[in-house]
């Protein structure tokens, strides 16, 4: 099962949203109860059941090795503030993108990391306990940089309320985490059973969370819309361009260049739409703007996270070629 989940992943995501977007025009659905129709609630505890996984698959050594290259976490925090928002003015000038669609492409490149970066990075073999370090890092200096940067980019005076972003990071990522890592430490079963089911159940989180986005989006997605798609494709992809360099820039290993890179490009646009209906309550269309980045960007980051797993098993498949090679030769039936 995991193979084939983890193979077709990207087949799963598009049949599972596309169900999601269909879910209430479905002849007779009514009867059952939508599964895609997730509360707030209810997603912080995918999530939290996500970084339960994670916190219980990673590796003591690569833990103790972040820990000890912490200015490493600042330098790709810094890398973020600094690009995203940059990539995302540059693209509402290229595409001349105006008010207020101007406002939710801002607010997408100004938000901290998305948790769901620490998923993918897992996915794509990269180092999942720098991931969650960058995660927890731009989140905790969200609420200096997110008014500073809307200040200078939109000229707004917004100060958002950071006491319930900084308990959900609490809650949703860093205590599972937390708790995941401890539980594998101490208990053996624990960890076989993460070894065992923990991709699965990490793949089935980020298809049901991406598959939620789409349906709470259902009335807003249109072609009226599809002028967003080449700016918010442009800014995703400089993020990923930008994780990609800067990683290299301050001398991060390739599986760190990952989790800096998807870090970048899959920003927390959820924030983004909340901060839109809560300070531009006249601008429906920037919170629109943001669901749509974090649909697209969820998308991409599978696509990426899954090349960066086939470019792994071909080159496993090739040493292990050329070990066998000269075994044959040695001894030729």
């Amino acid at each position: 099962m995991r193979k084939i989940l983890t193979k077709y992943l990207l087949v799963w995501l598009t049949v599972v949203c596309i169900i999601s977007f269909f879910w209430p025009r479905i002849p007779g659905i009514d009867r059952f109860p939508d599964p895609f129709d997730l509360n707030g609630s209810e997603m912080k505890i995918l999530i939290s059941l996500a970084m339960l996984v994670i916190g219980s698959l990673l590796p003591l050594d690569e833990v103790k090795m972040v820990a000890r290259r912490w200015p490493l976490i600042i330098a790709g925090t810094a890398i973020q503030f600094t690009s995203m928002p940059l990539l995302a003015f540059v693209a509402a000038k290229i595409f001349h993108i105006q008010d207020p669609y101007y406002t939710g492409l801002i607010l997408a490149g100004a938000v901290p990391g998305a948790m769901a970066s620490n998923l993918l990075t897992m996915l794509a073999g990269g180092n999942t306990s720098y991931s969650v370090g960058l995660t927890t890092s731009a989140t905790l200096f969200s609420p200096i940089t997110i008014p500073l940067l809307l200040r200078l980019l939109l000229g707004a005076d917004v100060a958002p309320d950071v006491a319930p972003m900084m308990l959900d990071l609490l809650l949703t990522v860093v205590m599972p985490v937390a708790v995941g890592f401890t539980l594998s430490r101490i208990f053996a079963f624990w960890n076989k059973c993460a070894q065992a089911i923990g991709e699965v159940v990490g793949n089935i989180v980020i298809i049901w969370i991406i598959s939620a986005v789409v349906a709470v989006n259902r009335g807003g997605f249109g072609t009226n819309i599809l002028f967003l798609i080449p700016p918010l494709i442009f800014l995703n992809l400089g993020g990923y361009s930008a994780g990609m360099f800067g990683g290299k820039l301050i001398g991060l290993d390739s599986r760190m260049c990952r989790a800096l890179l998807l870090e970048i490009g899959m920003q927390n646009a959820g924030l983004g739409a909340t901060i839109a209906r809560n300070y531009f309550p006249d601008k429906p269309q920037a919170a629109l703007c943001c669901a749509l980045y974090t649909f697209g960007c969820m998308f991409t980051g599978i696509l990426v996270a899954q090349s960066f797993r086939l470019t792994d098993y071909r080159r496993a498949k090739r040493a292990g070629a050329a070990e066998t090679e000269p075994k044959s030769q040695e001894n030729p039936s």
